[in-house]
């Protein structure tokens, strides 16, 4: 990605494309910056030529092929196969020939080359002038657009203009499928490359018909154009239109592309007229789109993003930078998040292809609490997902000899797609996360439909697998053995804090739920063991330490020699063995710190400052999901200049140039780990027991912070300045704390309330320190 220029409030722009910037790490970023998706469609921002090219990518949620999974040695329980997201028909390909010279970046004279997403209006925007080698100047501009209001379909507006004499020209707008991919990186990240996974079942003009050739999915992409004649063909892989033309200066020609997908679990195949029921409903979407033209598109485009922004926007004054970042991040959360039916959110959204595609339990504990506050329909659907996924869960428990559900560590389907055992099937703690999404959900949404429909059994098959892989120890305290907690670089554990806290919060919530709205098959008996269990759950801490102890014996384990590791050996999970991780005082990504955050109601302050301070000095970062944390504890601790370095770091790690980290895709946590680290962090947001509570405070960084959310029939917004904090509340009055103190505020007015000086302590030391803002 090139050097962008300074930053923009409401878009990130990208002037210039030269040298550097058409580096294939540099393009793998911009694409991955520049995507626009809507929870459905996912197109990576590629040239509208398509060369040169990083990784193309157009994605489908829940599109993927099935793949064995081998192992050296066999194991009981290993997984069979995994699952890896599939890169479908691409309909962002639209190249120019002037005079015969096929337009390219890398030929003739770039006078001009900018790109921009546009976060209110929900589009990315190109502008070119280009002097081919013959000397034929043309400007072009494009326009994309994928639809939040219409979820099946995306849209591209291409303009071409004669500069200085007439250009002869010829447009060719693609569809095509079974794209080449690059090969695979050396990271585990990454994904794995599929070569022509779309089997060819039907073709014509306007429609393909594919099928994955395991797993049995059929997708239907449509297309149509709008604007000065032309010629279509097709075959089995490839949709081509093409426009011929002779253009004077002055008179530009403009092409409006329509694209539709439908996708589907593959039924009966008709080749004869009337197409499968897929096809149809491609080929409607498409027609409506049409219809409603591109211009129609683009305004519903800027009315959904309106009321979005208008319950989630974060201003902050001092720090364009991260300005900029927060709402870079809440907008890609939302491309992520944004539902029309249940749907999985994967960890790179549909960004890109990292991770296989995969979800994991980032969706749970950073993406879905943003949403919860910022649009939380999309909430309920995502976890009505996680519920449509309880069958294999169920299959998974059963496999695993334990009861209830066992959810998976990373899926697509619903099935367990991670080979790795100790960080996979041993984190235990994503089942306690997904319940925690369901009481966060409930208690700021009040949604009890939802609740009775799908969060109860949630709740329900979770809690009873913590009653079956807890065990009491001769004095009665219980214990939960053998899991991986949040830090991957310690596995296989006993008594992970975070797993056992958030354990206790799983099988506290389930008892209350079933409790109260009587939950089919459980007995009384049951809840008696559920809460005898949370009740008796063991927190080891190290008294000589004076802290709590990541898991049991932490505390005792060698320390990591920092001063001997080099930079260039971060992460070092591609330097060491996880051996030598495991049996070392090195943290990966917070853990504890994660657990004091979400179960902060359990810590004292100063628990909170001699943990923080103590886990500080071992923590790496070697993963994206730490800094939030780190930026909200740093924040409720003292430490106010260096939660505003990790709070920076969140919001600008996919956005600095040089970041090959992006290249297959966002950092959808990293991206919702922002508005985390400044609203949870300075805005003091918590919600411990389904109640809303602040403690606002700023660092010397920021003169002002304000942010709005979302409680139940209220909407609220939060101004903090150093001096004072104001609540205004509408729709319906609101009852929260404010420092531990109840406060009523009536909808429609406001209340401010002078704000104590906040000592700010020196930031404790760390191996890796975050690049300093302040």
């Amino acid at each position: 990605m090139s050097e962008p220029g300074p930053a923009e409030p409401w878009s990130v722009r990208e002037a210039g494309l030269s040298g550097e910037a058409l580096s294939t790490s540099a393009l793998r970023q911009s694409e991955s910056v520049f995507a626009l998706a809507n929870g459905h469609i996912g197109l990576r921002g590629n040239l509208d030529e398509g060369t040169p090219c990083g990784m193309p990518g157009t994605y489908l949620n829940s599109l993927f092929e099935e793949r064995d999974l081998e192992y050296p040695e066999a194991g009981y329980g290993f997984p069979e196969r995994t699952e890896t997201i599939v890169d479908a028909p691409n309909g962002k390909l639209i190249s120019l020939t002037a005079d015969d010279e096929r337009f390219d970046i890398r030929s003739g004279i770039l006078r001009r080359h900018e790109r921009c997403l546009d976060l209110r209006a929900g589009t990315l925007s190109r502008d070119v002038e280009w002097v081919s080698p013959s000397g034929a100047a043309v400007r072009i501009r494009s326009v994309r657009v994928v639809s939040f209001p219409q979820p099946a379909v995306a849209a591209i507006r291409y303009e071409v203009e004669a500069l200085e004499r007439p250009v002869r020209i010829r447009i060719d707008s693609d569809l095509l499928a079974n794209e080449e991919q690059p090969d695979q990186r050396h990271d585990p990240r990454a994904s794995a490359v599929l070569h022509a996974p779309l089997e060819p079942v039907s073709h014509s003009p306007d429609v393909l018909l594919h099928r994955t050739r395991r797993s049995g999915i059929e997708v239907a992409s449509a297309v149509a154009h709008v604007g000065p004649p032309l010629t279509t063909s097709s075959d089995p892989d490839l949709i081509r239109a093409v426009v011929s033309a002779t253009l004077e200066p002055g008179t530009p020609l403009r092409l409006d592309k329509f694209l539709a997908y439908a996708w589907g679990a593959a039924g009966p195949v008709d080749n004869a007229p009337g197409f499968p029921a897929l096809v149809d409903k491609a080929l409607a979407d498409r027609d409506e789109a049409v219809r409603l033209g591109f211009d129609a598109l683009l305004d519903r485009q800027r009315e959904y993003l309106d009321d979005f922004w208008e319950t989630a926007d974060v201003e902050l004054d001092g720090d364009p930078e991260v300005q900029q970042g927060v709402r870079f991040g809440l907008f890609h959360v939302l491309q992520a998040g944004a539902q029309a039916g249940p749907h999985p959110i994967a960890a790179k959204g549909l960004t890109g292809n990292g991770y296989d595609g995969h979800v994991l339990w980032d969706t749970e504990t950073f993406v879905l609490p943003v949403l919860t506050y910022t649009h939380p329909a999309c909430v309920g659907l995502a976890l009505r997902w996680r519920h449509a996924t309880l069958g294999a869960a169920r299959e998974r428990a059963r496999t695993l000899r334990l009861a209830g559900a066992a959810y998976p560590w990373r899926t697509i389907g619903g099935d367990e797609c991670s080979g790795y055992w100790p960080a996979g099937t041993a984190a235990l703690h994503v089942n306690a996360d997904i319940a925690a999404a369901v009481l966060r959900y409930v208690a700021a949404s009040a949604d009890e439909e939802f609740l009775r429909e799908a969060g109860l059994e949630i709740l329900v098959e979770t809690a009873r697998l913590w009653c079956r892989v807890t065990h009491a120890d001769d004095e009665g305290v219980v214990h939960i053995a053998g899991v991986t907690g949040p830090d991957e670089y310690s596995a296989l554990v006993d008594d992970n804090v975070f797993t056992n806290l958030m354990a206790q919060q799983n099988l506290l919530g389930a008892a209350d739920a079933a409790e109260r709205l009587g939950a089919p098959g459980v007995t009384a008996e049951e809840i008696g063991a559920w809460r005898a269990a949370a009740r008796r759950l063991f927190i080891p801490y190290a008294s000589r330490r004076e802290v709590h102890e990541q898991h049991s014996g932490f505390t005792r384990l060698q320390e990591w020699d920092f001063d001997a590791t080099k930079e260039d050996d971060y992460p070092l999970m591609l330097s060491f063995p996880y051996l030598e991780l495991y049996r070392r005082q090195v943290v990966k990504q917070a853990d504890l710190v994660l657990a004091m955050m979400l179960r902060g109601d359990v810590f004292s302050p100063e628990e909170k400052r001699r943990n923080f301070e103590y886990y500080e000095a071992r923590t790496v970062r070697d993963s994206s999901l730490s800094a939030p944390a780190q930026a909200v504890l740093a924040a409720e601790t003292g430490h106010l200049d260096l939660a505003y370095d990790y709070a920076a770091e969140a919001a600008l790690l996919d956005l600095r140039s040089g970041g090959e980290a992006s290249g297959d895709g966002l950092h959808i946590a990293a991206c919702a780990g922002a508005w985390i680290a400044l609203v949870q962090g300075f805005g003091g947001l918590r919600d411990h027991g389904g109640h809303l509570s602040f403690a606002p405070r700023l660092p010397r960084r920021l003169p002002r912070l304000s942010f709005c959310l979302r409680w139940r029939e209220s909407s609220v917004r939060v101004t903090v300045t150093p001096a004072d904090v104001t609540y205004e509340v509408s729709g319906a009055d609101l009852t929260f704390e404010h420092y531990g103190s109840e406060l009523t505020v009536t909808a429609g007015e406001r209340t401010t309330i002078p704000l104590d000086p906040v000592e700010i302590r020196p930031a404790p030391p760390s191996p890796r320190p975050p690049e300093r803002r302040t």
